[in-house]
């Protein structure tokens, strides 16, 4: 196989991992970093009143999606009343009924609102059907007025409903407006009123009323307020203004709660009513956040993703997505630097019993395991014994020697000790076996250097795999292992000289300068 296929491979895998990795982390906004946390908030609307022993209905608008926002996690609190929740074109609904019903009464709406990043939709091919409103008497003079002249003092629609937004606003009214909003106007009169006069002047408009997230500290028994704003339709869109400022879009914390000018909450059948919303903001990891959000946007994608495993099994992973990373710090140091080690899989090994014994408690019983072991086995040599029973044998004294240190160590109140048992009993007899080997057949100083080129090699690996970032980035973006595949493949090729070659010839240099 030429070089050339190995390239255009090393090219694809590299793409392929680089490209879901970069769709991950801007487009579904999985964290680069361990303990990224988000903010989303928990809303909650509660309708209280007093029954008087008949049947009672009470019906109230929910918030939905949007492009900014996702509800997720909706409960509702309603002891003995029937529920039935229905979308109505924008607006979703809840109605709570019973057929009997005395005192007072508490219903409750909870959800969690989490920020996303949905498209904008695309524009309406059709102009909403207009239904202009009627006035009477001085009224309906007043608004030919009012429109008459904002429109001689604006080019287009944004600028005729700034203009009219303005005049609303004004502290000093002229007549117009005082016959049109009457003695001091609320901001939802204002409001509505502003989508009756756009609507006679022939623009289609809608009243939007909502809450706004607060990213302070909020506290459930405080109560807000409602934010009450217009949407006009230009340029086959939806825009939105700011019924104080006249500025559009609004600020991109309102959240949109239902469409229309309708009261929150209808009621039948009771009376005193009252609703207080609140909204308390929290911190929430971000992996956490992520897959939510990639639930909603992107389920597919999630399904086959380590998230749609069981927690438990997930840890296991976190553990087993770093072998990879050892081995890619393996091969550096074995094909580039020229380290010489037992094995090949065997450091990458013991690097992750250091995770649980710790680096320099896991070099000693490392050490320690590894000598007593490999003087048992010189006796063993004696005995002149095949291959598979010395090795049976080497294998039941490492476990024998396991148990051992795990024995004296908690009698001597090192803990640390215990873990011991972590280390791979077959690689270890497997190393045992190779190092005696080596030492009966090109010495001593060869088989201490492979031992320590393994130490060496494990304690390397041990750091790198150890770092929070790569444990977080490995299983969060499992398609990073791509581009250690390829990287891998390329250093398959090279067969040049190593960094500790250098040093090895540096006396033939000298002589040939």
């Amino acid at each position: 196989m030429n070089k050339l296929h190995l390239y255009i491979l090393v090219v694809v895998l590299a793409i392929t991992g680089l490209g879901l990795f970069f769709y991950k982390a801007f487009f579904l906004n999985f964290p680069l970093a361990p303990r990224t946390t988000v903010q989303v908030w928990n809303v909650e609307a509660r309708v209280s009143f007093v029954a008087e022993g008949n049947p009672v209905k009470a019906s109230m608008f929910i918030p939905g999606n949007t492009r900014r926002y996702a509800i997720v996690d909706e409960h509702f609190i309603s002891s003995g009343y029937g529920l039935v929740a229905t979308t109505e074109e924008t607006n979703r609904r809840v109605t709570w009924s019973i057929r009997k019903a005395a005192g007072k009464q508490n219903l409750y709406y909870q959800a969690v609102v989490r920020p996303v990043r949905a498209p904008a939709p695309k524009g309406e091919a059709e102009s909403p059907e207009l239904e202009v409103p009627k006035f009477k008497g001085p009224g309906e003079e007043a608004v030919k007025s009012l429109v008459e002249d904002i429109k001689a003092k604006s080019a287009d629609t944004p600028t005729t409903v700034a203009e009219l937004i303005k005049r609303l606003n004004n502290p000093n009214p002229d007549d117009n407006v005082r016959i049109l909003l009457g003695p001091k106007p609320s901001l939802f009169r204002k409001v509505d009123q502003a989508a009756r006069i756009l609507r006679y002047a022939g623009i289609p408009v809608r009243v939007v009323q909502g809450v706004r997230l607060q990213p302070e500290k909020y506290d459930f028994s405080k109560k807000t307020p409602l934010l009450h704003w217009l949407e006009v339709y230009h340029n086959k869109q939806w825009v939105s203004f700011d019924p104080l400022r006249g500025k559009s879009p609004v600020p991109s914390d309102w959240l949109r709660w239902w469409q229309g000018s309708q009261s929150l909450v209808q009621l039948e059948g009771a009376s005193k009513l009252n609703v207080v919303l609140s909204i308390s903001p929290k911190l929430e990891e971000g992996v956490t956040a992520a897959v939510q959000r990639g639930e909603i946007s992107k389920p597919l994608l999630l399904k086959f993703s380590l998230f749609s495993l069981p927690v438990n099994t997930q840890a296991v992973y976190r553990v087993m997505l770093l072998v990879p990373v050892g081995a890619f710090i393996l091969v550096i140091l074995r094909n580039i630097v020229g380290i010489r080690t037992f094995g090949t899989f065997m450091p990458v090994l013991i690097a992750l019993s250091f995770r649980e014994t710790g680096l320099l408690s896991g070099i000693v019983l490392f050490s320690l395991l590894t000598g007593i072991g490999l003087g048992i086995r010189f006796y063993l040599e004696r005995l002149k014994l095949l291959v598979v029973p010395r090795m049976a044998a080497v294998l039941i004294v490492v476990v024998g020697l396991m148990a051992i240190f795990s024995i004296v160590m908690n009698t001597l109140g090192i803990h640390r000790g215990l873990s011991v048992a972590l280390f791979p009993m077959v690689i270890m007899t497997m190393t045992i076996e190779r190092m005696s080997i080596l030492w009966e057949e090109r010495g001593s100083s060869e088989a201490l250097i492979a031992g320590a080129g393994s130490l060496v090699t494990a304690a390397l690996a041990f750091l790198v795999m150890n770092i929070k970032h790569v444990e977080h980035l490995v299983f969060v973006f499992p398609e990073l292992l791509l581009v250690l595949l390829a990287a891998i493949l390329l250093l398959g090729r090279y067969s040049g000289y190593r960094l500790l070659d250098l040093h090895r010839f540096k006396a033939l240099a000298k002589e040939q300068t």
